[in-house]
Parts: structure tokens; sequence; C-alpha cells
């Protein structure tokens, strides 16, 4: 089944596995008796946290690097990101043997940063903000020729990502709602690519920031349109959208869900507390939107939820969780 005018399909997504097969971790699907007995469901956290640098990003970055020409390659990589993406590329970059080089800004996490570094990847961290690093990126791309490989508005880096959704789907066959936090939207369109096709009646949900609702407004505006994104959970923090990400979301009916900064930190604790898993704060964005209560489930459905991102910094994580004991 293709969507948004033949941008992408299941096929690609399976096709896009067949190319990654073998390079990366086949992450668990993980129950939450907790959850479930909490909200009425039964609910699976696809646990992509322990993927590869720490999320779902490497998925896409193979798929497209699988692409390339030898003169794409030999022109070197560029990309930019907050982090999670950043350290994907610098990872895949050095499997590959290829030179890449990350714009991100000052502001980004200097613990994000250095993974990138630490991969191989030359950082440019000149941009102050985002938007700033977006300027900085067509700028460098304009003085090198570097190949971009775009964080999330790339029909081949969505179809990698879309992967997940197969597998969330391999474990959890009568799933009929799979919720997916959501920042630029490679993960979501490519998930709703997946789950859509293989199950035309499942939800897909997807879960935001209230303070960060890029693909919200997109949906509203049946377009990408730029927005203020200032939500503790960086990962999450896109300015805008992708256009093709968008695209495929609406074709798709994929549903749109906001989450509050409080219900984001309700989440992570639980998170911490009852599932064990060290996630960054956009990675329990799924489980903030289960435990809000707000969300229209019929009781015991099937629920799969998307688990990513894994590099949270220490200070960041133990600030929070003592928080909660002082509250």
């Amino acid at each position: 089944m293709a969507v948004a005018g033949s941008l992408l399909s299941l096929d690609d997504v399976e096709r896009a596995r067949e190319r990654i097969a073998g390079r990366l971790h086949r992450t668990p699907l993980l129950p939450s008796r907790t959850l479930s007995e909490q909200v009425g469901t039964d609910v699976h956290f696809k646990a992509e946290l322990f993927q590869r640098t720490g999320s779902f990003k490497p998925r896409g970055v193979l798929n497209k690097l699988s692409h390339l020409t030898e003169e794409e390659k030999q022109r070197g990589l560029i990309s930019i990101s907050a982090g999670n993406h950043a350290q994907a590329l610098a990872y895949a970059a050095a499997v590959e043997g290829l030179d890449a080089l990350v714009v991100m800004w000052r502001t980004a996490s200097p613990m994000k940063i250095a993974a990138a570094r630490g991969y191989g990847a030359t950082v440019d961290t000149e941009a102050l903000e985002k938007i700033e690093a977006f300027e900085r990126l067509e700028q460098l791309i304009a003085e090198t020729g570097r190949t971009l490989v775009h964080p999330y508005n790339d029909p081949l880096v969505m179809a990698g990502q879309g992967t997940v959704g197969i597998e969330i789907l391999e474990d959890l066959p009568e799933a009929e709602v799979v919720l997916v936090q959501v920042g630029g939207g490679g993960l979501v369109s490519g998930i709703a690519t997946a789950v859509k096709g293989l199950r035309p009646d499942a939800r897909v949900i997807a879960v935001e920031p209230e303070r960060s609702p890029a693909m919200h407004e997109g949906l509203k505006a049946g377009q990408a349109v730029t927005v203020e994104a200032e939500s503790a959970a960086d990962g999450l923090n896109g300015p805008y959208a992708g256009e093709n990400c968008v695209a495929v979301c609406g074709a798709l009916g994929v549903e749109s869900f906001l989450v509050t900064e409080e219900e984001l930190v309700a989440g992570f604790r639980f998170m911490y507390g009852r599932m064990k898993l060290a996630c960054e704060l956009a990675g329990a964005a799924t489980a903030a939107a289960l435990l809000s209560g707000r969300l229209d489930l019929e009781p015991g459905q099937k629920v799969g939820a998307v688990v990513s991102g894994g590099n949270v910094a220490p200070h960041t994580a133990a600030a929070i969780l003592a928080a909660e004991d002082e509250a």
C-alpha cells in the first residue's frame, strides 16, 4: 500500500528491513502489568532505547546510506540533530568508513555532543539555537557539497524507521493501538506506513509535548508549519515536522495527542521506577499519554508504545527523580 502519492509504502519498509538486517539489535517488546491494570488495556513497550546508539535513529540512517552512490559517499555526509540522529549518523558513518559532519546548537545536550564526537563525527556548534542551526546547515551544504542525510524528512530514512512498526506487529500481532513519540515525524510516519499496511484498522497515535506540537499543527494545517519548540524533552523539540512526514501521517489518518510537561515527568518517573527503563524524557512521552487518563481507549485493547532515547544525562535523571522525593 502506497500513500501520499507513492511517497512511502509497506514494500519500502520491508525492503529497508532487508537492507539493515543483522546490523542492528532486535529490541524487545516489554509488557507492563502495572500500567495495563491502571489504564485497563494490555500495554507493551517497544524498548528501542536498547538500540545501538540508544535510539531508533540508526535504522533510517543505515537504510539511507545503502542507497547512496560512491560519489555521494565520497563527498562526505552532513546532517543536523539535537543529539540522537547525530550519534546515529556518526556511528553509521564510522561503520561504513565515511566522513560525517553534524550541525548541532550550543544549547544541545553536552553529553550528546560528546557522544557524536566519540563515534567519530565532526560536530559544528556555531549556531546558538535550533532555527539558526538549520540556516547553518544550508550554508555548510553549499560550502562543502556534502551529502545530506536528513534526520526525518527523507522517505528512505522514514522507511528505515518504519521497521520498528513491523517488529511491534510481529511481537504483538493483535495490536489495536500504537503510540509513537514525535519530534520531526520520521518515526511515526514510517511506523504508520508499516502498521496501516499490515493492520489497516489499527490506530496510530502521534504523541507530542504541548510545548512542541509540530506534527499536531502540521496535521491541522495540512502542511509543515514552524512552531515554538520549548519542551524539556529535547529529543522532541523539532521546530517543524517534515513535509513528507506530515503528508504520510495525514494520508494514513494518524491521530495527534499532546501531553503536558508535568505528564512527561510523570511518565519518566514511571519508566524509571516501574519499568526500570532509563529513557530520556522524550522516550517517556508514550507512557505520559497512557498515564494521563485522557486517551480514548477501549477496555482490554492491545497497545504497543515506543520508548526510544536512552541518552539522558545522569544529572538530569537524578534531578527529576529527586524532585519527586521532595514533593
